[in-house]
């Protein structure tokens, strides 16, 4: 193979990010689109670059060395990326080589004036942007200055920045290479960035230009405040001028300067309006040849603009596809589930076949369509309502979008919609517990039939069953009797709060009434796990053993059984796993390792357990929450009866009382029930993929998990499968966690975000969704990590969210902050069940409040204090 150094930008096309990196490759794509203008130039290849890293030899240990470093340990790279910069920029750059650079240099003019850009490999990417990561060169003169700049840029592959965003990104240093773009240098009047959608809000549909005088380095820098410019269907919609005191500009030798702007300049538009309308035209331009929103880097030379640089904008969230050109709002799926994490193919289409509502995917999270309820006034008051008293913030965003009265079309009544629950009041039923207790059981025979039926089943047969077995998890799911049970037991707990509120003035009197609710599948798995804790108490040896089991220790159950003790604890562990081990955090994304495949989560939770709890404490704890509800409830009636009309209100009162302790425990249940069906869909397809594997047809079982469904089908009934495929949706998966979901979205692309509307709050307290009443002070407890939960008696948990998963560490604490939740969502429940003062819904509390830091949590109304 000829190795080729230097090509011309006119030559580059964007497929070659291997040739050119993606800086070279996108100038090069963006000089072939029509009335676009690109200074001309070239690019030094990355053959360039391997040739001189072969030239020291002594960098490849240097490489060995930063692969093994964490990316917090900040000294490590700092040391080894300078040395290997200095390695590098100390390589005289081969005569062959360095005639390749001065012969194109000759072509375009030796002593003409160049910028000399890095252009890396892992750059300007569709998943990761890399701006600002390497380095480049302004008004770089004469051949032996620009070859010097080359080094340069080659050297700066591994700065520091560079170097620590590779390692969190998990980039290996070796796949990554450089090349080294040289253009011919403009003069630009103004310069600046132009953003085709808005990088605040996301919306697509407007446009951001900042812009300030001389080169754009001053922006970029941060030397000056930019004009910022607004843009809307080809028009000004909002401009802000700064004072733009200071500017860049070019020195005649080489070089560039920092120079002071005449004072009365300073506060003059830097482009006119109808710069920045015919700016944003190009935009679009080079957007609709891209494919997505870019981030454009500009210069406006005698009233012509040049364009420099256009990268994906990779912060912003993706907009679900729809196949139409309405309008349309979408709110989180994650945020009502508690799984604010991305998900995987396989995962996403799993919940999308079984959920009772279409769902729509962006970003790996699931997203439901609530325009048409919201178009209509009926449907739109009984959404609002819902939704506004199980999470504040959504309503408040759905608010937002509808104030602005273009957006959602207004339609005559359409009825219910929108999510599951957000439809009218439901049917009456019966305060009997026997309903409960019929609603398991049906739920329990079903289970039992389709663990019965798969076992027998394989290949497209097993796929052709999974297909009818989802139309039976969703009769399950929509079992009228079951959706009024649940419905029953909220509206008793919103009848009661408000009631009580207004006959005598207590907030949130349910959360003491509904202590140790009868049939909470939920809390009874945080108890039963105390009774765990209570088997292995006795045998020191082991606790000390399960103090050194790892992560990886998947086999730690088996070795137990050698120690003194480990027989019954092994057993006990083993009995909770039968019972609960279909969890695991993000347990509705049939992907994530359950409890049953990674038990060494548990272990933790249950030394906590061990170390904080006496023996007998689950049966403890549930008697003292049942007598605590039971002197609130004797204590709310007396007062209501000593209230005008008391006898009615004390009747009403009991009648909803009863009505809440039947039915507000069985609210988990259908939960269970879905993750019970996952574990056994998912147990069958590891089995098939196992098969592919041995087949040769995938390298690994777990690659299933990158296909949807109907693709794993297509796979199991043709025995092929795309590699590329699977690669790319790793790739995209991966790039889904730097992402954050917006609870409400727009089809513009606009992440729209909710706001408390209060002022009872105290100045410098976090606000948040009162859930679960009572004020409480301790130690915060910052746990992003179930497996590493470590805590001590009279902690606070603070976390970004719950699941039913973590409810076992619920039984250790004495408080809790969560980023998401709402009323009625597992956490909020099981802190009612356990009586804990909650707060949810609490914007960053993860970042807002440190580990260690003393709170003061009150769950009655809904804020969080930081101590001094």
């Amino acid at each position: 193979m000829i190795e080729q150094y230097v090509l011309d930008l006119q030559e580059i096309d964007g497929g070659q990010v291997a040739v050119v990196g993606g800086k070279g490759a996108h100038l090069g794509e963006l000089s072939r689109i029509e009335g676009i203008g690109v200074p001309g130039g070239f690019c030094v290849t990355t053959d360039a670059f391997r040739r001189i890293m072969a030239e020291a030899p002594s960098i490849d240990d240097r490489l060995d060395q930063l692969s093994r470093v964490k990316p917090d340990d900040r000294e490590a790279i700092r040391t080894l990326s300078a040395e290997i910069r200095r390695t590098i920029e100390g390589i005289a750059i081969p005569d062959d080589l360095a005639a390749a650079i001065t012969r194109a240099l000759a072509q375009r003019g030796e002593q003409a004036a160049y910028a000399v850009r890095s252009s890396a490999t892992a750059e300007d990417l569709p998943t990761a942007s890399f701006a600002g990561q390497q380095d480049t060169y302004l008004n770089v003169v004469g051949p032996t200055a620009v070859l010097q700049h080359v080094s340069r840029c080659w050297a700066s592959l591994f700065t520091e920045r560079a170097v620590t965003y590779r390692q969190r990104g998990g980039i290996d240093h070796r796949t990554v290479r450089m090349a080294v773009v040289v253009q011919r240098m403009v003069f630009p009047h103004a310069a600046g960035i132009l953003f085709t959608a808005d990088p605040v809000t996301g919306n697509r549909k407007v446009a951001t230009v900042d812009a300030g005088f001389g080169l754009g380095e001053a922006l970029v820098s941060g030397l000056v405040n930019p004009d910022v410019f607004k843009v809307r269907e080809g028009e000004v919609v909002a401009k802000a001028i700064a004072a733009k005191q200071r500017a860049v500009h070019a020195l005649p030798a080489g070089g560039t300067q920092e120079v002071a702007i005449d004072s009365r300049r300073q506060e003059e538009p830097a482009l006119t309006d109808e710069q920045v309308v015919r700016l944003v035209q190009l935009g679009r331009r080079i957007e609709a040849h891209f494919g997505g929103p870019q981030d454009i880097e500009w210069c406006l030379v005698d009233d012509d603009f040049r364009i420099v640089q256009s990268r994906p904008i990779t912060t912003l969230f993706p907009i679900p596809e729809s196949d139409d050109q309405e309008n349309h709002v979408y709110v989180s799926v994650g945020h009502q589930q508690m799984m604010t994490d991305p998900m995987r193919p396989l995962g996403l289409s799993m919940w999308q076949l079984t959920a009772m509502a279409p769902m729509h995917e962006a970003g790996g999270r699931l997203f439901v369509d609530v325009t048409r309820p919201l178009a209509s006034p009926v449907s739109r008051a009984g959404l609002l309502d819902v939704i506004g008293r199980g999470d504040p913030l959504v309503r408040d965003a759905l608010q937002t979008v509808l104030d602005r009265g273009d957006f959602v079309p207004a339609l005559p009544d359409a009825g219910p919609g929108g999510p599951p629950g957000a439809g009218g009041a439901s049917a009456p039923i019966e305060n009997d517990p026997a309903i409960v207790t019929e609603l398991i059981e049906r739920s329990q025979v079903s289970i039992a039939a389709l663990e019965r039926d798969i076992r027998t089943k394989t290949g497209p047969a097993l796929l052709d069953f999974l297909s009818e077995a989802f139309e039976e998890h969703k009769r399950v799911l929509s079992d009228p009797l079951s959706m009024q049970a649940i419905m029953a037991g909220m509206e008793a707990t919103w009848w009661l709060n408000d009631k009580l509120r207004e006959w005598l003035g207590e907030k949130n009197a349910a959360d003491t009434l509904t202590l140790s609710a009868p049939n909470n599948v939920t809390s009874e798995m945080g108890l039963a796990l105390l009774d765990v804790a209570d088997v292995i108490r006795p045998h020191p040896e082991v606790v000390a053993f399960l103090q050194g089991v790892g992560v990886e220790d998947e086999g730690f159950l088996d070795d137990l059984a050698k120690l003194a003790g480990g027989t019954e604890a092994r057993d006990a562990i083993e009995a909770y796993l039968d019972r609960y081990g279909m969890r695991c955090v993000g347990e509705i994304d049939i992907t994530r390792p359950r409890w049953r495949e990674r038990p060494t989560t548990l272990v933790p939770v249950i030394l906590d357990n061990v170390r904080n709890f006496e023996p007998g404490a689950a049966e403890r704890r549930f008697e003292q929450g049942r007598q605590k509800a039971q002197e609130k409830e004797q204590d709310v009636l007396s007062r209501l009866r000593a209230l005008p009309d008391g006898d009615r209100k004390a009747d009403e009162a009991k009648r909803m009382i009863d009505r809440v302790r039947t039915f507000i425990g069985y609210r988990e249940y259908p939960k269970y029930g879905i993750v019970s069906r996952y574990f056994v869909y998912k147990q069958a397809l590891l089995a098939e993929a196992e098969r592919l594997v041995q087949a040769g047809v995938l390298p690994e079982k777990e690659d299933i998990f990158y296909l949807t469904f109907q693709e794993l089908h297509d796979v199991v009934r043709s025995q092929q499968v795309d590699d590329r495929l699977i690669q790319r949706r790793k790739d995209a998966f991966r790039s889904y966690h730097a992402l954050t979901p917006p609870r409400v979205l727009t089809s513009d692309g606009e992440a729209v975000t909710g706001a408390y509307r209060r002022d009872d709050v105290p100045a410098g307290a976090l606000i948040g969704l009162p859930v679960s009443a009572g004020t409480i002070e301790g130690r915060a407890r910052v746990i992003l990590d179930l497996a590493e939960a470590d805590l001590e008696p009279g902690d606070i948990l603070v976390t970004t969210f719950t699941d039913p998963s973590w409810s076992p560490l619920f039984v250790g604490i004495t408080g809790l902050v969560t980023e998401v939740g709402g009323l009625m969502t597992h956490g909020a429940v099981i802190a009612r069940e356990y009586g804990l003062p909650a707060v949810v819904g609490v914007e960053q509390a993860t970042r807002q409040i440190r580990d260690g830091q003393r709170i003061r949590v009150h769950g009655t109304d809904g804020y969080v204090e930081i101590l001094p």
